[in-house]
């Protein structure tokens, strides 16, 4: 297989893992909101990557890799916080695609600056998956404005930072970097939790979610990194920004929340942009 087409099975992987972790939290974040659903959430995430870096044998990454991995983890911890408080006061079928659509714009911009374009069918696959992306998000007729839209948008800030730092990592490193990005965004929180006197892991807490989301997310972060350590960033950030469409499914699917009609043909036209980027 060719490199583009491995880095964008890689991609998928991880948006397969996100979306459904996505929901997971979504709907932890709802009983014991965005905070702590995160800090829950990360203290298994961490303990996954740190295991499976000293699993692995893999020798401690360079201080510039650890540099990059835990300012991607600071800018990624402020993407997850704005949006479980989106998903907390609006629909995760209009939070989750908002975000995704900044998330990936940004990262394919600073990839065409740096890097150049890419191909003319993988472009006209961007413009498709973006397209997409806006029809998943699009608000009903009966919908003055989608609630929680300005955390979405403020969420897809943060994840397109958290791309661009994982993009810097090198080839050599994987779990080290990831490991430290979690434990400085754990530490940030887990701070703050005790300087506002607020317990770690609240009473009755929904580990059943909690749970999963944390090692989804270990996945996803696993998924992405291998994703551009093997081919570009602006095609690993749209396919992975795909990942709404596994959330909003779940979300029609298990907490009943109505899928209109544009967004149907929006995930159509995902499965279509990722042919379009994937030839």
């Amino acid at each position: 297989m060719t490199s583009s087409l491995v880095a964008s099975l890689w991609a998928l992987s991880a948006a397969l893992a996100w979306g459904t972790g996505d929901f997971s939290g979504g709907l932890a974040s709802r009983r014991i909101g965005a905070f702590h659903t995160l800090l829950v959430s990360y203290i298994f995430g961490f303990s996954g990557l740190f295991a499976l870096a000293l699993l692995s044998g893999e020798t401690l990454s360079s201080t510039n890799d650890l540099a990059w991995g835990a300012l991607s983890g600071i800018v990624g911890l402020i993407g997850f916080l704005f949006m479980l408080h989106g998903f907390s006061v609006g629909r995760m079928g209009v939070v989750a695609p908002v975000s995704a659509v900044l998330s990936a714009v940004i990262p394919v911009v600073f990839t065409a600056l740096s890097q150049g374009l890419p191909g003319n069918i993988q472009l006209l696959g961007f413009a498709v998956g973006l397209g997409s992306i806006w029809l998943i998000s699009r608000k009903s007729e009966n919908e003055k404005r989608p609630a929680g839209l300005l955390p979405a948008l403020l969420a897809g800030v943060g994840f397109a930072g958290f791309f661009i730092c994982l993009d810097q990592i090198s080839d050599a490193a994987t779990f080290w970097p990831l490991a430290a990005g979690r434990l400085v965004a754990l530490a940030l929180m887990a701070s703050y939790a005790l300087f506002r006197r607020q317990v770690l892991i609240p009473k009755n807490s929904p580990m059943r979610l909690l749970i999963p989301a944390g090692l989804l997310d270990v996945l996803a972060n696993f998924f992405f990194l291998r994703s551009v350590q093997t081919g570009r960033l602006d095609i690993t950030s749209v396919l992975v920004s795909l990942y709404p469409a596994i959330t909003v499914l779940l979300a029609r699917v298990f907490a009943d929340e109505h899928l209109e009609r544009m967004q149907i043909l929006g995930v159509i036209g995902a499965l279509l942009a990722i042919v379009l980027i994937t030839i």
